[in-house]
This record gives structure tokens, sequence and C-alpha cells, in this order.
């Protein structure tokens, strides 16, 4: 059966041929389990390569799980972490930050889904008083769930900020590969100032597998003990490296990123020129924001499926992938032309 590419979700791509060869090639003869493996050393070593030597690198199976976990090893239940309004970790993980690390989310709005000092600063005022929660992390999303990229400086300024007060900086980057082709920049720079990050596969080319990557030795300490216990150490993990290792040689993260990004721009470009067709965040990663008008949005939808961001406004988002084509994108703008015609 012939599955239709769409632009839900980078989720919903397959998997990159040279990493389901690197599954096939894990597959032969034994390893040892839970991370005494080659696979994993190698893995282990290339992601140093980008994060620098000292990182400590931790598989995962998801995002969630790579998420929760980083923040439980750098909260204690009565500590808060301050996250935009939008963050994957407030929005779409389902109350498991505040369950599993015990610690309470403090969400802010924001524009564009970017954090700024400024905006952290006033949740600090009652810092030392014990009838409240103790702000100990911002957590930022690179790109953002808008779709827009911080900047290194952008960063910078918030890891200053953080640092001068006590607080960790933790960035999920289940797309961090987007953000770094965006920027031109590498993955370190890319989450530039991070004690505790996610690296994501799933969204670039990979089956499953997330890497949780610690630049900060103290919550990186006891994390072995942290993942076991949430569920999330692989017996075979072997097959999650091995995905990682084939995404990080000759810059295959690079050029999958590089290459959704592109497809995301085509996208704004032809969408753009339609009338009645509003974009509402720049296109910095592999996401497109934009106002269809509803009835026509649900009509398009029949035939690409999409999500529905905003159901007041009727704001769409749209996912490029590794391996949408420009024959996808231009099918797409396509038939959101037929339908603005067919509108009174």
């Amino acid at each position: 059966m012939e599955l239709k590419r769409g632009f839900a979700s980078d989720n919903n791509a397959g998997v990159h041929p040279r990493v389901m060869e690197a599954l096939r090639e894990a597959n032969e003869g034994h390893a040892a389990a839970y991370g005494d493996d080659p696979f994993t050393g190698r893995a282990v070593a290339r992601l140093r390569e980008h994060f620098g030597g000292g990182a400590e690198v931790f598989f995962v199976f998801g995002g969630t799980g790579a998420n929760v976990l980083a923040l439980q090893a750098m909260t204690r239940p009565h500590h808060a972490v301050v996250c935009a309004a939008t963050a994957h970790v407030y929005v779409d993980e389902c109350g498991a930050p505040e369950r599993f690390a015990g610690c309470k989310l403090l969400p802010v709005g924001t524009p564009d889904g970017k954090l700024r000092p400024e905006q952290v600063e006033p949740l600090l005022a009652r810092a030392g008083v014990q009838h409240h929660v103790q702000p100990r992390v911002v957590s930022v999303s690179q790109p953002t769930e808008l779709g827009t990229v911080y900047t290194p400086e952008e960063l910078k300024a918030l890891s200053e900020f953080a640092r001068g007060r006590g607080l960790l900086l933790h960035v999920d980057g289940a797309r961090l590969a987007n953000a770094a082709a965006h920027l031109g920049l590498g993955l370190r720079e890319a989450a530039a100032g991070a004690d505790a990050l996610s690296f994501g596969g799933a969204k670039n080319g990979m089956m499953y597998g997330e890497a949780v990557v610690f630049n900060d030795a103290g919550p990186a300490r006891d994390f072995r003990f942290v993942r076991k216990q949430g569920a999330q150490l692989a017996s075979k993990m072997r097959f999650i490296a091995a995905q990682f290792d084939a995404l990080l040689t000759d810059d295959l993260w690079l050029s999958n990123a590089a290459h959704a990004n592109r497809m995301a721009r085509l996208l704004a470009s032809e969408l753009a020129r339609l009338p009645r067709v509003r974009l509402t965040q720049p296109v910095e990663s592999n996401a497109v924001f934009a106002v269809i008008p509803r009835e026509r949005a649900a009509a398009v939808r029949r035939e690409f499926f999409f999500y529905v961001w905003d159901e007041e406004t009727s704001e769409v988002r749209l996912m490029a992938s590794f391996d949408t084509t420009e024959e996808d994108v231009r099918a797409l703008a396509g038939v959101v032309e037929r339908e603005l015609k067919r509108a009174p």
C-alpha cells in the first residue's frame, strides 16, 4: 500500500534509506545490551564531536522521555520550569513533566514562541519565599513550536541571564537540526549555552530515538538511574545508536534538515501569492503557519491532512519533511488555490 506524503508532521515521514541500512547492519549477530555495545560507543563519540568532548550523552526512546527526564534531573519537586506558553513540554506532553519531575511549569505568553530575559525576570520576584515554587530551569524549544529560530545571541542572552540568577537552561531540540541548518551553524552553536538539551532524530529521518546531552556535570551525574527509573533505558540500545551513527555520518542530519527547510520556504512562497492566505510567522525551519479561510481549509484537509493550530482564527500548521518533494508542495498549493476559487 502506497501512503501519500502529507504536511501534518515530520513525525509522519518514513525512515531515510541510510538509516534503515544502518538498522539492518546492526541486526547482524549479537551485541551487549543496555548500551555496552560498539554501536552506542560510536554514536556517543559522534555526538561528542558536535557537542564537545565533555558532553554526557544518553539515548532514550522519544522526545517526551528526553524532555521529562532531563527536567527531572535538573530539578526537585519544589522547583519550577519557565517556558513559553506554546512549548511542547507545556502543551503536548500530557502533563508528564509535572507528573514525573514533580515540579511546576510556569508558561509565558509570547507572540513568536521565543522567551526573552525580560519575560522571565518577573517570575523570579518570589525567589527564596518558602510559600512559592522556586524557578530553577528556563526551557526553550529550538526551533520554537511556531517554527521560529533563536539566534545564538538570543540564546546566549538567556543563558547568561539564567546563570546570573542561579538557573539552568534546557533546550528542547526535537528539531535542532532544522535550526542549525537555518542558522548555518553547528549543532552546539544552535543550542548555545544549554546546560541540557535533547537532540531529536525521529523528525529528521530516524525511526525512533532521541539523545539527551548534558553540558553540566551536575544533572548528568545520576541520569543513568533517572533514565532507568523513567522506563527509558533501551535493552537493545544498539538500534537507537546505529541510527544516530548513520544520521551523523557525512552530515546526513544537515542535508535532511536543510531539504525540509527548503521545502517549507517553497511552500510559503507558493501560499503567499494566493489571495486570502496569510502567513503568520516567519519561515525559519520546516514549519509554515498560515491562515486559510475555515471552510476552504476543511476542504483542503480532505486531500492533504494537516493540523489546525488555532480553530478560532483558522491558522494551520504545515510541516515539511526530509522526503517532501517540490511536486508535493506544488500539489498542496494547487489544491489550496482551487478551493479558494470555489469560495463565495
